[in-house]
């Protein structure tokens, strides 16, 4: 019986692996209990080929906590000489009817959402990815100090597949 639970666990893996074979870069980082407006996320990449272009995605997983129906990120790529590209971004996390989008059964929903398309990184040397909520609640200036339902934030980078 152990033989055969192995043979069947070590095919399950195979499987998975094999299906994500667009994957260059995936990982994400827990955010305890809540985001607050000046903690920042921070991912370091390595060794991209300078050669190919990629697809970049923000991952997020949150749970019911989440009281919004729009995400606001401030993305930043920091270049290994120095160049620095800012993004200000708006996700959509519902429906108009208020029914959670992305994936996951239960409490926690997860979204790949879009990023860049057919980016080049042509600079050898470290990137630095980092992610900030930018959340205000409306009619107001101030930024939400806390924000609470958000669990993981993720960064993937991904091979253009033709």
């Amino acid at each position: 019986m152990h033989k055969g639970f192995l043979s069947v666990l070590v095919l399950t893996a195979l499987f998975f692996g094999s299906c994500d074979s667009k994957r260059v870069y995936d990982e994400y980082q827990s955010i305890p209990n809540q985001w607050n407006k000046d903690s920042i996320v921070t991912f370091k990449l390595q060794n991209i080929d300078s050669l190919q272009a990629y697809n970049l995605f923000i991952n997020v997983r949150n749970n019911n906590d989440f009281g919004y129906s729009n995400l606001f990120l401030i993305a930043q790529i920091q270049f290994p000489q120095g160049k620095v590209v800012t993004d200000t971004l708006e996700y959509e996390m519902t429906t108009p009817g208020g029914k959670w989008l992305g994936t996951g059964f239960g409490d926690v929903k997860e979204n790949k959402l879009w990023y860049k398309e057919k980016v080049r990184f042509p600079e050898s040397g470290e990137y630095e990815v980092s992610l900030k909520q930018a959340m205000r609640k409306n009619g107001s200036e101030k930024g939400i100090e806390d924000l609470e339902g958000i669990t993981e934030i993720g960064f993937r980078i991904e091979n253009i597949q033709n």
